[in-house]
């Protein structure tokens, strides 16, 4: 996600596009981005840590985005 203290055009537009659709209930938008990475076998601690890695060093611009959100599957 872009940092809280960069101007988000993206989502100010869509901001303004759901106040003109009614929904006023929203105050803010805010767009980002969204990576899958896909595992075969269990998800360990050191897969996790590997995850972790990578959205930080790899698929994020550190001076302008923070990475806001991991998630797993449930196991099954």
């Amino acid at each position: 996600m872009p940092k809280a203290e960069l101007l988000d055009p993206q989502g100010k537009a869509v901001s303004g596009a759901l106040t003109r659709l009614g929904k006023s209930e929203f105050s803010a938008v805010r767009i980002g981005k969204r990576f899958e990475l896909t595992v075969d076998g269990p998800i360990t601690d050191a897969i996790r840590a590997d995850v972790q890695h990578i959205a930080d060093e790899i698929l994020s611009n550190s001076v302008i985005e923070d990475v806001v959100a991991i998630t797993y599957p449930e196991a099954e």
